[in-house]
């Protein structure tokens, strides 16, 4: 079952062009790198996805129709989301707004239950009643994905979910979201710069470069030679006496931003 058809499918603003011709599809259940330099467009697909921007030519299916704004079958986490550290919210009754749908209103009485089991898919019960200000990064990543999570939606759209993330938390937030998704057959793009931690988990990799977006297999596109040309600066992937792959020269990429 498909999840996600693009066909001919442009993105832009004021009727210019970010991206044009964009042919693919995304199985129900798979979990997908979305690549690319900065300002390629990653996040305009994002947009399309979530009824935000129409696409400028072509067409675009998620979940079986149209996208369209407020969908409580898709589940979000904006790029940059975190939490200033006055911020007194306690992290379940943030998490609480996301039930049904209800992300930017009120929570509805009666969904603690959802709530909690939310709270225990990410393991962030022991410090949902402290104030989100107070929570480090990777903790207030696991309610943000808690709340993006708890209303059950059948695609998990992440845009940069571990930009402001150390290493070990990187790791665990991508097998959190890989095992809620073997768990309960979710969908899940996640727009990510540093491919390394998605490595062991992603079944296809979309990436966005030079006005076009294009799908294909992690082998076919986690290599020196693929990334360089996506990047556009020179990059290598290593294998380690494992057999593990691990991608360097895209740090460098990110210190300094396509336009």
């Amino acid at each position: 079952m498909t999840a996600v058809t693009g066909a001919g499918l442009a993105a832009g603003y004021g009727g210019r062009p970010v991206w044009s011709g964009a042919d693919f599809s995304i199985q129900a259940g798979s979990f997908t790198a979305v690549l690319g330099p900065n300002g390629s467009g990653k996040s305009t697909l994002v947009r399309l996805l979530l009824g935000l921007l129409p696409p400028l030519a072509g067409r675009l299916e998620v979940l079986g129709g149209p996208p369209h704004r407020g969908n409580p079958e898709i589940g979000y986490v904006a790029q940059g989301a975190g939490f200033d550290p006055d911020f007194s919210i306690r992290g379940r009754d943030f998490v609480g707004l996301g039930v049904d749908g209800h992300r930017w209103g009120l929570p509805l009485r009666g969904n603690g239950a959802a709530v909690d089991e939310a709270l225990r898919s990410v393991g962030a019960e022991a410090y949902a009643d402290r104030a989100l200000g107070r929570l480090s990064g990777g903790e207030q990543q696991r309610l943000l994905l808690a709340h993006a999570l708890v209303g059950e939606p059948r695609l998990l759209l992440l845009d940069e979910p571990l930009s402001h993330l150390d290493v070990r938390n990187q790791a665990t937030v991508v097998e959190l979201v890989a095992e809620v998704a073997r768990r309960t057959n979710l969908t899940v793009l996640l727009i990510a710069h540093d491919v390394n931690p998605l490595l062991r988990y992603v079944d296809q990799v979309l990436y966005v470069a030079q006005g076009a977006v294009h799908k294909g297999r992690p082998e076919e596109i986690i290599t020196s030679r693929s990334l360089s040309r996506i990047y556009q600066a020179p990059v290598e992937v290593l294998r380690d006496s494992r057999g593990r792959l691990f991608v360097v020269g895209l740090e460098e990429e990110a210190s300094h931003p396509h336009a």
